[in-house]
């Protein structure tokens, strides 16, 4: 294998690396974006909760 076709391999290789963690970091920010919507979703979870504890208190007052 000559010198200029290891460079050709690693040219590919590189290339086919740089596609990937472009894919990666993609992924990465649909799951950030999808935590960010599930903590939303269980703080407003936690706010019902808590109006439905405080109604239940003053029920039993």
């Amino acid at each position: 294998m000559t010198i200029a076709e290891r460079i050709a391999k690693l040219v590919e290789r590189h290339e086919a690396l740089t596609q990937m963690v472009e894919l990666l970091a993609g992924d990465l920010r649909e799951l950030q974006g999808l935590v960010t919507d599930i903590a939303e979703g269980t703080a407003r979870l936690l706010r019902v909760a808590e109006l439905h504890e405080q109604r239940i208190t003053r029920l039993e007052e």
